[in-house]
């Protein structure tokens, strides 16, 4: 959704590298690209007025002045005061002391309100509690249903005393629900409501009516991102009307210009709490405003990346990997699989990658990643046999010719991931003696490219300056010998894993200093 608005920002700061000193004349020109940049995402013109008011007062002051570096500093005020009007802190659902904790859904039609209860349902679960889903909705056709079978996906329980479709009362069903939860030991009730195509009397009328009856500890307010500023007045009469206590921004994941996101908070004074980014249940995260100002930034967001890669790999798998390199056994095809599986709970690749920090500048190479390939790669393993997944030196050209028949895919293309689980191997090997690589991932332009020597011939000679005698010096020679162990080759170009610097947090995920 920031696509464009990062693009923006990235071009106005590249104006500012390597200057010492940045005049009144460079600050004025470089707000008054942030300012078109902010228009241009449809931010609400007095959070634009805001922003670049308090961008400018901090920029002109001894801060920036003095700094050794100005145009990072000119790149650290933006981000904080992104942070800052995408609401500062990260806000937490308030849990009633006395279960269950009731949370009403509102928001007009279309804004995905029913999808939303099943995914947050789902999120609360697997944090321990136990949710129960009411079926308020009444007016819209088949919202009952829908709603059921959102719970039966989530895995939770659903309340539907009513059929819906204009029949029966949603302020009864609401009330009856929190006797309901209390019966069944339900410590968290999420109220599904009606919406409307507009605001309208009725609509406020009866989520009022809603409100009275169950006493909510939270009211939140499912929002459209997509449809702009119209989402920013939405909130403000349904602030006047019913009143709320949170946002969650729907539709993340489209390509509107993120207006909405940066505008609601400061326009009506409520946090902005969740937010969905994509049609699957999983895809559904808490809102942390200084995340998402880096990922305008293209700073990345690596926090997100690793509390989805801890949900994502299963400790004991992981622990049993580990196990398995410290003794020497081999990395095999069933491992292959588990890990690539593993990766693809995490969501798209491209999301995955996109979490990276500098990924802005290749977003060319990202349009390219296959999202598809994953599951061709798991058809060809499903194909084998044990022995076969086990053992691939067993795969001669009939065997290779079935497993392609099996999996629908080409002799070539078995071929391909033979070779990279080959060159994985030779990294599990590597690990164990202090040495490694690493192989091209499933989905991304240079895998099934071919490898080993193949891919070589490909590409080309090794460079000269590859091919330099071994010193007659042991330690530089020594020093030459790991450099070359550690030399790997990535979609087909040569990488010194050495260069690679891990962020802080993955390396304190992966028990590094």
């Amino acid at each position: 959704m920031f696509a464009t608005l990062s693009d923006r920002l990235a071009t106005t700061f590249r104006g500012l590298r390597g200057k010492g000193r940045l005049t009144e004349a460079d600050i004025d020109t470089t707000l008054r690209e942030i300012r078109i940049a902010l228009l241009d995402a449809d931010v609400a013109l007095p959070v634009v007025r805001a922003f670049t008011a308090a961008v400018r007062e901090r920029a002109m002051s001894a801060e920036v002045s003095g700094a050794l570096n100005p145009g990072q500093q000119i790149v650290k005020i933006v981000h904080e005061q992104l942070i800052t009007i995408l609401g500062g802190d990260t806000r937490r659902l308030r849990f009633a002391k006395t279960a269950p904790t009731v949370i009403v859904l509102a928001g007009l039609q279309g804004a995905g309100k029913t999808t939303l209860a099943g995914k947050l349902a789902r999120q609360l679960k697997e944090q321990g509690h136990s949710p129960l889903l009411v079926a308020a909705d009444l007016q819209r056709p088949n919202a009952v249903d829908q709603l059921s079978v959102m719970a039966e996906r989530a895995g939770v329980s659903v309340y539907a005393p009513e059929p819906g479709n204009g029949v029966g009362d949603p302020i009864r069903v609401a009330a009856d629900s929190i006797e309901h939860a209390r019966r069944t030991l339900h410590d968290i009730v999420i109220v599904d409501t009606a919406g409307r195509l507009s605001i309208d009397v009725e609509l406020m009328k009866e989520l009022r009516g809603v409100r009275d009856a169950v006493q909510p500890d939270e009211v939140l307010l499912v929002v459209d991102a997509m449809i702009g500023q119209d989402a920013v007045r939405t909130a403000e009469e349904f602030s006047a009307g019913v009143g709320f206590d949170g946002v969650v921004l729907t539709k993340l994941d489209g390509d509107a210009r993120g207006g909405a996101a940066l505008s609601i908070v400061t326009v009506t004074e409520r946090p902005v709490m969740f937010a969905s980014t994509g049609e699957k249940l999983e895809d559904f995260e808490v809102f942390h405003p200084d995340r998402m100002a880096s990922r305008i930034l293209d700073m990345g967001d690596v926090l997100t990346l690793i509390e989805q890669a801890e949900r994502a790999f299963d400790a004991d798998q992981a622990e049993q990997m580990a196990r398995k390199v410290s003794k020497g056994e081999d990395f095999t095809l069933d491992d292959f699989l588990e890990q690539m599986q593993a990766v693809k709970k995490m969501g798209s690749f491209t999301k995955i990658l996109g979490m990276l920090p500098g990924m802005g500048d290749m977003k060319a190479q990202l349009d390219q990643v296959d999202e598809k390939e994953l599951d061709r790669v798991a058809a060809i393993i499903q194909s084998m046999t044990p022995a076969e997944r086990n053992d691939p030196k067993l795969l001669n050209a009939s065997r290779r010719t079935r497993i392609a028949q099996g999996s629908g895919t080409q002799v070539s293309d078995v071929n391909s991931l033979v070779e990279r689980f080959g060159e994985a191997q030779k990294m599990m090997r590597g690990m164990r003696g202090g040495k490694g690589g690493m192989p091209a991932m499933p989905g991304t332009p240079g895998f099934g490219a071919g490898g080993g020597k193949k891919s070589k011939g490909r590409q080309g000679r090794t460079p000269a300056k590859s091919k330099k005698s071994r010193s007659g010096n042991p330690a530089k020679r020594a020093q030459q010998e790991a450099q070359a162990g550690l030399s790997t080759t990535v979609d087909g170009g040569a990488a010194d894993m050495n260069s690679l610097e891990l962020p802080d947090e993955v390396k304190k995920l992966l028990g590094g200093s």
